[in-house]
């Protein structure tokens, strides 16, 4: 007769069966999450205003960030940017471009080519640390990476309101160039939310038409 196998080798090897299924079915779930998390509309009956403020949504690829006027009657982003705070003050602009990640990322990965993935996935297992990125800009541009939104003035205040509230206050960080900068910032980064995450979060709480959730640059842009 054959004899069975022993119960531990029995329990070991249901255990890695069980590993092996998780790491299998685990990517494809989260993938399932992304795509119908970005396709599923939340705030699915909302109306543009006719007239209001004109604010954009913008790519480099893979981050996203929303763009809003420097000086509006409805807000100052003067005192919370400052163009003191940046390297050449003279790159200051009517417009700022702010975004939210994670510090470690943002501070150690100016370009693409270096991109470690050491970073990438610690800034993936969830990490208080992190920053708001506001890039000053002189002018705008067309193209598919930047995408005009109109809010009413209600929605653009609570808008403004919001993200001052990330701002953690603190010693201003030297950017990428002369004409952006890093503030401390409040949230926690993780795969779950991502830049991108805190993109769609901010548009959906004013009342915006977007996916319930927004992980990936694609997420984002593909509402505007």
């Amino acid at each position: 007769m054959r004899r069975l196998a022993h119960p531990v080798v029995r329990r070991m090897a249901a255990a890695l069966a069980g590993l092996l299924i998780g790491l299998l079915i685990g990517p494809l779930l989260f993938a399932l999450a992304v795509v119908g998390g970005s396709l599923m509309p939340a705030n699915a009956d909302a109306v543009p205003p006719d007239r209001g403020v004109t604010i954009y949504v913008n790519t480099n690829g893979v981050h996203t960030g929303i763009v809003m006027p420097t000086v509006h009657p409805l807000h100052d982003w003067r005192g919370r940017a400052p163009a003191a705070d940046l390297p050449d003050p003279r790159r200051a602009g009517p417009w700022v471009l702010i975004g939210w990640g994670d510090r470690d990322f943002f501070l150690n990965t100016p370009t693409w080519a270096e991109v470690d993935p050491r970073v990438v996935l610690r800034a993936a297992l969830g990490n208080d640390d992190t920053l708001m990125h506001v890039d000053h800009l002189q002018r705008l541009w067309r193209g598919p990476d930047l995408r005009p939104v109109v809010l009413s003035a209600d929605q653009y205040r609570a808008l403004a309101r919001a993200i001052e509230a990330d701002f953690a206050g603190g010693t201003a960080i030297p950017g990428y160039g002369p004409g952006d900068v890093f503030y401390p910032a409040h949230g926690r980064y993780s795969a779950i939310r991502t830049c991108n995450a805190w993109t769609g979060d901010r548009l959906r709480a004013v009342g915006i038409r977007i996916g319930y959730w927004t992980p990936l640059s694609w997420s984002v842009m593909r509402w505007f």
